[in-house]
């Protein structure tokens, strides 16, 4: 049997899915009793910014000069173009390039 198939793991998969759709919709139940007000709304299209920073600091405080460039590259593209997906792909095409060419990081 292959070690990805072992019911132990396939078991451990599904517990991750069922809770990871459970927190999800059980936000969506939770805002259904929150009012938007203009607060709230700047609180929430400020969020995913957010969850980014927190996912890419501490890439960037270990991860040296080259995770340091594609991050600036990556914010100068967002800022610039306004598209988090483009921005994403350009910080890797940038760190991609770096290590690619031998650029030490």
């Amino acid at each position: 049997m292959s070690e990805f198939l072992r019911s132990d793991v396939m078991i451990a998969f599904a517990v991750m899915t069922a809770v990871t759709v459970a927190s999800r919709l059980g936000g969506f139940w939770l805002m259904g009793y929150v009012n938007v007000t203009p607060r709230v709304r700047r609180m929430l299209d400020a969020l995913p910014g957010s969850i980014i920073v927190a996912a890419a600091l501490p890439v960037a405080v270990n991860g040296g000069p080259i995770v340091i460039f594609a991050l600036v590259a990556a914010m100068t593209v967002s800022i610039i173009r306004r598209n988090d997906f483009l921005a994403v792909a350009t910080g890797m095409l940038v760190a991609a390039l770096a290590r690619a060419l031998g650029i030490a990081g």
